[in-house]
C-alpha cells in the first residue's frame, strides 16, 4: 500500500500539499489536485481516516437524528449526504423511534467528539435540552425549532400553503378542508394561520369542523375521505399535509365515483414523484436546497469558512386535481 510520503515524492509536491488534497482544501490549484489524485488512483492509495481525523482534530462524521424514515426524510438525507460527501464528511443516522433517550445518545456522541456536528430532521426532546449541547459542536435543524442557538433551514410553510389557498379560491372553491400533520407543530400552526387569514381576506367562512390533525399516510387520506362520505355537508376542496395524504384522498374519491376536480379539488405538499405520477396539484418544497443549506450553516465550524446560503422559495405545481 502506498504511503502519503510516497505519493508526495511521485507527484513532486510536499506532503502538506497532498494532505490539502485529501482534506478537500480550496487552497490547491485544479492542476495540482488533478495530478495528485491521478497518482493516488494509479497507486491505489487509500488514506488512513483515523490519521486524517487526528491531524484535523475532527472525526469527519456528521450525525443525522430522525424519529423514523420516510420518503420525505430520505430525500432530505440524500441531499445532505451528497454535499457533505463532497467536502469529505461521512454521515451516521440515529433513528430514535421517538425515544428521548435514544436521541440523547446522539447528543452525547457530539459531546464526546464521536461526531463533529448534528443535523436534526425530527426530534422529541425539548429544544432547551438540545440547545445545551450546542457548545460541543454545530447543531442544525430541519425541524422548525425557533430557538436562537439552533439554526434551522426549515421554510415558513405559511407561504407554500398560501399559494395553494389562493389557487383554490381563484378556481372558485370556497368550502375548503384541511388535513394537517402534527397538531402541535409550528408548521401546522403556520398552515392554519394561512388558511384563516386568506379565507378572511376573501370574506369566506372559516370552517373549523374540517380541521383534521395527525394525517400523514395514504391510508389516513383514504380514511378521511371515507369519513367525509358519511356527511351530507362536504367540502369542495381538501388541502393535504403531504402528497401521500393527497394520494389517499384521491384514490378513495375515485372509488366513491367523485368527480375530481369538478366536485372535489385536492392539493398535496412537497411535489414528490407520487404527485407527478398521479397528476396531483401540489406545492413544490425545495428539499434538496434546504439540505444543502443545512451543511452550509455548519461550514464555519467544519470547514473554517462561511458559505453563502441558497435563496429558496415555494412554488405551486398545477396538475389535474384542481
Amino acid at each position: 500500500m502506498s504511503t502519503l510520503a510516497r505519493i508526495a515524492r511521485l507527484s513532486g509536491f510536499s506532503k502538506a500539499t497532498v494532505s490539502r488534497v485529501l482534506n478537500h482544501s480550496p487552497h490547491v490549484s485544479p492542476e495540482t489536485r488533478e495530478k495528485i489524485l491521478a497518482i493516488m488512483k494509479e497507486k491505489d492509495y487509500v488514506p488512513n481516516r483515523n490519521a486524517i481525523s487526528l491531524s484535523k482534530g475532527q472525526t469527519q462524521q456528521i450525525g443525522m437524528i430522525t424519529m423514523d424514515l420516510n420518503e420525505l426524510i430520505l430525500r432530505f438525507m440524500n441531499g445532505f449526504v451528497e454535499i457533505s460527501g463532497r467536502h469529505g464528511f461521512q454521515t451516521i443516522i440515529y433513528t430514535t423511534g421517538g425515544d428521548k433517550e435514544k436521541e440523547l445518545q446522539a447528543l452525547e456522541d457530539l459531546k464526546r467528539k464521536r461526531v463533529d456536528a448534528l443535523l436534526i430532521l425530527t426530534s422529541v426532546n425539548d429544544k432547551n435540552v438540545i440547545s445545551s449541547y450546542c457548545k460541543y459542536g454545530p447543531i442544525v435543524s430541519w425541524q422548525r425549532m425557533d430557538h436562537p442557538d439552533i439554526p434551522s433551514v426549515a421554510m415558513n410553510q405559511y407561504d407554500g400553503y398560501a399559494l395553494a389557498m389562493e389557487h383554490l379560491i381563484e378556481k372558485g372553491y370556497t368550502r375548503i378542508a384541511n388535513a394537517f400533520g402534527r397538531p402541535s407543530s409550528i408548521n401546522t400552526r403556520s398552515r392554519r394561520l394561512a388558511y384563516e387569514q386568506i379565507m378572511a381576506n376573501n370574506n369566506l367562512p372559516v370552517i373549523e369542523k374540517w380541521y383534521y390533525s395527525s394525517i400523514y399516510r395514504i391510508v389516513d387520506g383514504e380514511q378521511l375521505m371515507q369519513s367525509l362520505m358519511g356527511e351530507t355537508d362536504r367540502p369542495d376542496a381538501i388541502l393535504c399535509s403531504n402528497d401521500l395524504v393527497a394520494a389517499g384522498v384521491l384514490s378513495e374519491a375515485r372509488r366513491q365515483r367523485i368527480d375530481v376536480p369538478r366536485d372535489l379539488a385536492i392539493i398535496g405538499f412537497d411535489n414528490s414523484e407520487l404527485s407527478r405520477t398521479l397528476g396531483i396539484t401540489t406545492v413544490r418544497n425545495p428539499i434538496a436546497g434546504q439540505a444543502e443549506n443545512a451543511f452550509l450553516l455548519m461550514a464555519p465550524a467544519l470547514l473554517g469558512r462561511n458559505m453563502e446560503l441558497q435563496p429558496l422559495s415555494f412554488s405551486l405545481v398545477k396538475r389535474e386535481t384542481t
